[in-house]
Protein backbone atom coordinates (compact mmCIF):
# COMPACT_ATOMS: atom_id res chain seq x y z
CA UNK A 1 0.00 0.00 0.00
CA UNK A 2 0.98 3.25 -0.73
CA UNK A 3 -0.19 6.96 -1.19
CA UNK A 4 1.06 9.79 -2.29
CA UNK A 5 -1.28 12.92 -0.69
CA UNK A 6 -1.01 16.59 -1.35
CA UNK A 7 -2.76 18.97 1.10
CA UNK A 8 -3.78 22.71 -0.32
CA UNK A 9 -4.74 25.74 1.12
CA UNK A 10 -4.15 28.88 2.49
CA UNK A 11 -3.18 30.26 5.91
CA UNK A 12 -5.33 29.53 8.87
CA UNK A 13 -7.32 26.87 7.10
CA UNK A 14 -6.02 24.04 9.55
CA UNK A 15 -3.95 22.49 6.46
CA UNK A 16 -1.30 21.49 9.28
CA UNK A 17 -4.03 19.87 11.66
CA UNK A 18 -5.49 17.77 8.69
CA UNK A 19 -2.09 16.77 7.93
CA UNK A 20 -1.09 15.70 11.86
CA UNK A 21 -4.81 14.03 12.04
CA UNK A 22 -3.31 12.04 8.91
CA UNK A 23 -0.11 11.44 9.85
CA UNK A 24 -1.18 10.02 13.28
CA UNK A 25 -3.87 7.90 11.65
CA UNK A 26 -1.08 6.52 9.55
CA UNK A 27 1.29 6.13 12.26
CA UNK A 28 -1.41 3.84 14.31
CA UNK A 29 -1.94 1.63 11.79
CA UNK A 30 1.68 0.68 11.76
CA UNK A 31 2.60 3.05 8.22
CA UNK A 32 5.46 4.81 7.27
CA UNK A 33 5.27 8.52 6.96
CA UNK A 34 7.33 11.05 4.87
CA UNK A 35 6.05 14.77 5.33
CA UNK A 36 6.89 17.68 3.70
CA UNK A 37 5.77 21.53 4.22
CA UNK A 38 5.51 24.69 2.65
CA UNK A 39 4.03 27.75 4.40
CA UNK A 40 4.63 30.34 2.08
CA UNK A 41 3.03 34.13 3.82
CA UNK A 42 0.66 31.82 5.99
CA UNK A 43 -0.45 34.56 8.32
CA UNK A 44 -1.39 37.11 5.18
CA UNK A 45 -3.71 34.45 3.92
CA UNK A 46 -0.99 33.32 1.37
CA UNK A 47 -0.62 29.39 0.02
CA UNK A 48 0.39 26.61 2.37
CA UNK A 49 0.90 22.67 1.31
CA UNK A 50 2.40 20.13 2.34
CA UNK A 51 3.37 17.00 0.63
CA UNK A 52 2.74 12.96 2.48
CA UNK A 53 3.87 9.90 1.42
CA UNK A 54 2.12 7.16 3.14
CA UNK A 55 2.96 3.58 3.01
CA UNK A 56 3.55 -0.25 4.03
CA UNK A 57 7.37 0.03 3.21
CA UNK A 58 9.90 2.66 4.32
CA UNK A 59 9.25 6.34 2.41
CA UNK A 60 12.56 6.99 0.49
CA UNK A 61 11.71 10.66 -0.01
CA UNK A 62 8.88 13.19 1.08
CA UNK A 63 8.44 14.72 -2.14
CA UNK A 64 5.85 13.49 -4.68
CA UNK A 65 6.77 13.53 -8.30
CA UNK A 66 4.68 15.56 -11.05
CA UNK A 67 1.48 13.58 -12.11
CA UNK A 68 2.07 11.02 -9.04
CA UNK A 69 -0.22 12.19 -6.56
CA UNK A 70 -3.31 9.77 -5.40
CA UNK A 71 -4.86 12.32 -3.41
CA UNK A 72 -5.20 16.33 -3.71
CA UNK A 73 -6.87 17.36 -0.62
CA UNK A 74 -7.98 21.09 -0.71
CA UNK A 75 -9.43 23.33 1.37
CA UNK A 76 -9.98 26.40 -0.84
CA UNK A 77 -10.91 25.83 -4.56
CA UNK A 78 -8.27 28.01 -6.66
CA UNK A 79 -5.20 26.14 -4.86
CA UNK A 80 -6.64 22.76 -5.58
CA UNK A 81 -6.69 23.46 -9.22
CA UNK A 82 -3.38 24.82 -8.62
CA UNK A 83 -2.09 21.77 -7.29
CA UNK A 84 -3.87 19.34 -10.45
CA UNK A 85 -0.77 19.04 -12.52
CA UNK A 86 0.63 16.85 -9.38
CA UNK A 87 -2.25 14.70 -9.72
CA UNK A 88 -2.11 11.21 -11.21
CA UNK A 89 -4.93 10.24 -14.23
CA UNK A 90 -6.30 7.85 -11.78
CA UNK A 91 -6.35 10.33 -8.57
CA UNK A 92 -8.80 12.16 -6.90
CA UNK A 93 -9.09 15.78 -6.39
CA UNK A 94 -11.34 16.68 -3.37
CA UNK A 95 -12.22 20.06 -2.30
CA UNK A 96 -14.29 22.73 -0.63
CA UNK A 97 -16.35 24.67 -2.28
CA UNK A 98 -15.91 27.84 -0.84
CA UNK A 99 -13.22 30.44 -2.08
CA UNK A 100 -11.13 32.33 -0.14
CA UNK A 101 -10.61 35.20 -1.96
CA UNK A 102 -7.25 36.67 -1.19
CA UNK A 103 -6.20 38.30 -4.81
CA UNK A 104 -7.15 40.63 -6.92
CA UNK A 105 -7.93 38.45 -10.19
CA UNK A 106 -9.17 35.65 -8.70
CA UNK A 107 -11.24 33.94 -11.18
CA UNK A 108 -14.74 33.99 -11.62
CA UNK A 109 -15.68 31.13 -9.29
CA UNK A 110 -17.78 29.37 -11.71
CA UNK A 111 -14.96 29.18 -14.00
CA UNK A 112 -12.90 27.46 -11.21
CA UNK A 113 -15.82 25.00 -10.47
CA UNK A 114 -16.08 23.95 -14.32
CA UNK A 115 -12.51 23.16 -14.44
CA UNK A 116 -12.76 21.06 -11.16
CA UNK A 117 -16.07 19.63 -13.30
CA UNK A 118 -13.43 18.17 -15.63
CA UNK A 119 -11.64 16.30 -13.21
CA UNK A 120 -12.29 12.39 -13.55
CA UNK A 121 -12.52 11.52 -10.22
CA UNK A 122 -13.64 14.74 -7.98
CA UNK A 123 -15.85 15.89 -4.69
CA UNK A 124 -16.53 19.36 -4.05
CA UNK A 125 -18.52 20.64 -1.35
CA UNK A 126 -19.20 23.70 0.65
CA UNK A 127 -17.56 22.40 3.86
CA UNK A 128 -17.92 25.83 5.79
CA UNK A 129 -21.83 25.31 5.43
CA UNK A 130 -21.50 21.73 6.46
CA UNK A 131 -18.99 23.04 9.63
CA UNK A 132 -21.46 25.45 10.36
CA UNK A 133 -24.36 23.08 10.34
CA UNK A 134 -22.51 20.74 12.93
CA UNK A 135 -22.19 23.64 15.23
CA UNK A 136 -18.85 25.64 14.23
CA UNK A 137 -17.24 26.58 11.13
CA UNK A 138 -13.59 25.92 12.23
CA UNK A 139 -14.07 22.47 11.49
CA UNK A 140 -14.43 22.50 8.06
CA UNK A 141 -10.81 21.48 7.57
CA UNK A 142 -11.79 18.13 9.15
CA UNK A 143 -15.28 18.13 6.54
CA UNK A 144 -12.97 18.02 3.94
CA UNK A 145 -10.62 15.08 5.12
CA UNK A 146 -13.51 13.10 6.07
CA UNK A 147 -14.90 13.35 2.15
CA UNK A 148 -11.25 12.19 1.55
CA UNK A 149 -11.04 9.79 4.55
CA UNK A 150 -12.29 6.55 2.34
CA UNK A 151 -9.43 7.35 -0.36
CA UNK A 152 -6.21 6.95 1.55
CA UNK A 153 -6.01 3.28 2.38
CA UNK A 154 -7.04 3.83 6.26
CA UNK A 155 -9.08 2.94 8.46
CA UNK A 156 -11.97 5.21 9.13
CA UNK A 157 -11.78 4.23 13.18
CA UNK A 158 -8.35 4.92 13.17
CA UNK A 159 -8.97 8.40 11.87
CA UNK A 160 -11.73 9.16 14.47
CA UNK A 161 -9.00 7.83 17.30
CA UNK A 162 -6.62 9.89 15.86
CA UNK A 163 -8.92 12.81 16.06
CA UNK A 164 -9.27 12.04 19.76
CA UNK A 165 -5.82 12.15 20.20
CA UNK A 166 -4.77 15.32 18.75
CA UNK A 167 -8.30 17.06 19.96
CA UNK A 168 -8.62 15.23 23.39
CA UNK A 169 -6.71 18.14 25.59
CA UNK A 170 -9.12 20.83 23.85
CA UNK A 171 -12.16 18.70 25.52
CA UNK A 172 -14.26 16.19 24.83
CA UNK A 173 -16.94 18.65 23.31
CA UNK A 174 -14.03 19.87 20.60
CA UNK A 175 -13.17 15.57 20.24
CA UNK A 176 -17.03 15.03 19.60
CA UNK A 177 -17.51 18.16 17.47
CA UNK A 178 -14.51 16.74 14.99
CA UNK A 179 -15.52 13.07 14.91
CA UNK A 180 -18.91 14.34 14.10
CA UNK A 181 -16.79 16.90 11.10
CA UNK A 182 -15.27 13.90 9.86
CA UNK A 183 -18.28 11.78 9.76
CA UNK A 184 -20.21 14.54 7.61
CA UNK A 185 -17.52 15.09 5.29
CA UNK A 186 -17.51 11.14 4.65
CA UNK A 187 -21.15 10.74 4.50
CA UNK A 188 -21.68 13.46 1.77
CA UNK A 189 -18.21 12.18 -0.30
CA UNK A 190 -20.11 8.80 -0.80
CA UNK A 191 -23.27 10.53 -2.10
CA UNK A 192 -21.83 12.74 -4.08
CA UNK A 193 -17.83 11.34 -5.78
CA UNK A 194 -17.92 12.26 -9.48
CA UNK A 195 -16.31 9.30 -11.00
Amino acid sequence: MKKDIILAGVGGQGILSIAAIIGTAALNMGLYLKQSEVHGMAQRGGDVSSNLRIGDKEVASDLIAKGKADLVISVEPMEGLRHLPMLSPEGWLITNSKPFINIPNYPEIENVYSEIAKVHRHVILDAEQIAKDLGSAKVANVVILGAAADHMGIDFEIFEKAIHTIFKRKGDAVVELNIKALRAGRDFSVKNSHL
